[in-house]
């Protein structure tokens, strides 16, 4: 295990450093090195990290959410209203209804499993754009409109609409049934998550003002706070919806409004956690990568994929009309909600072990998305934040 770790650390830096070089996202390298070190091609990686991968991705993810709630202004995402909003679902939405319209005609499969697959494809990836989002708040890119907090915030969000509506969809598929209360959980969970988190994050500020700690216990104690929500929510199934990943996020920001100086500080040490977590997300998300499935698909799920995006550009438009944003910010925002990588990784492979019959193509799609859009939209915003967005 301690090998394949020394392996994916100094390869990943190695392959991201060159794609860095080459004016690509290091991410790419990274997802480069998990497919050559996967199960798929060379199968160097020890099983033991294999069988944890999806634990270790889930780590890498909280840390960087922790990180985004840490930064997370909520009076910035007042300014923006409305379109913070809309962005949590519509885009998603609008890319579930153009997969269902062409997945069964380019792939031959039925109506509800093209939704399956939709529910799949449709998450942003948060472990791509909120690096990013925070890179831009850091230097003042987009800040005076709050464009990279509103993107930040809706993609978390998203995430959490489009799992419990797949979940919901495969229970369907399997004979379980779906009921408008199995759509109720949506804002149920988003609303518990809020709470939970804003309590916690009041609680640990009254803590931190009172037990004087060195930063670093205290990032200790955050993580830990962390991991706690998230088992939360597996833990409260069947009793209560409740979004672990958006308490966190709420936990940080809540620790950000009533305690601003610590919570700067201590977004400093989260990034510096991540340079070691990204590399970890991105590995291990590359190393699930099929290639036979990838190249079986062909052009067809391709075309679906780009297809869907289409009707998710045509979402974000809708969601930014009659808002302050100029015609190039607007676009930068369409880019900025391309990538995905995590959610795909972490469900794709799930119609597959449920024995449904669009498993197979279901996870096919899911790889290829992460291989086609985790790179493009990466690239889109690194290639255009500079010259869509204004420097404050």
């Amino acid at each position: 295990m301690l090998t394949s770790l020394a392996i994916i650390f100094l390869l990943g830096l190695f392959l991201g450093h060159i794609f860095n070089k080459l004016k690509l996202p290091s991410l790419i390298g990274m997802l480069l090195t998990g497919i050559i070190l996967g199960p798929y091609t060379l199968n160097l990686l020890d099983g033991s990290i294999l069988s944890l991968s999806a634990d270790l991705r889930k780590l890498a993810l909280i840390i960087i959410l922790t990180r985004a709630g840490l930064a997370l202004d909520i009076k910035d995402l007042k300014k923006v209203g409305r379109p913070a909003i809309l962005m949590c679902f519509v885009p998603a939405c609008f890319e579930i209804a153009g997969i269902i319209l062409l997945a069964p005609k380019l792939l031959g499969v039925s109506v509800l499993e093209a939704a399956i697959m939709g529910a799949v494809v449709a998450a942003v990836s948060p472990a791509v754009i909120v690096p990013k989002m925070l890179k831009m708040m850091e230097s003042g890119y987009g800040t005076a409109k709050s464009i990279p907090q509103l993107i930040m915030a809706g993609a978390s969000v998203d995430d959490i609409f489009v799992i419990v509506l797949f979940t919901s969809l495969t229970s369907l598929a399997v004979g379980g049934g779906m009921s408008p209360i199995s759509f109720i959980q949506i804002p149920v969970s988003i609303v518990t998550g809020l709470l939970g988190g804003i309590v916690l994050g009041i609680l640990l500020t009254i803590f931190f003002k009172r037990v004087h700690i060195r930063d670093s216990t205290k990032v200790i104690i955050i993580l830990s706070m962390s991991f706690l929500l998230v088992y939360l929510e597996k833990a409260s199934e069947g009793v209560v919806s409740f979004s672990g990943l958006l308490a966190v996020i709420s936990m940080g920001a809540t620790i950000l409004r009533t305690y601003e100086t610590l919570a700067k500080r201590l977004s400093g040490k989260f990034s510096k956690l991540w340079v070691g977590a990204e590399i970890l997300l991105f590995v291990l998300v590359g190393a699930t990568v099929d290639i036979n499935y990838a190249l079986s698909a062909g052009i067809m799920a391709v075309l679906v994929i780009l297809g869907g995006l289409l009707f998710r550009m045509l979402g974000v438009f809708l969601c930014l009309i009659k808002t302050k944003l100029n015609i190039k910010e607007r676009i930068f925002c369409v880019l900025a909600y391309i990538p995905k990588a995590t959610v795909q990784a972490a469900i794709g492979a799930i119609p597959l072990a449920m024995g449904l019959p669009c498993g197979r193509i279901v996870l096919t799609v899911a790889v290829l998305s992460i291989l086609i859009t985790a790179p493009l939209g990466a690239l889109g915003i690194d290639l255009s934040y500079k010259k869509f967005l204004n420097k404050i």
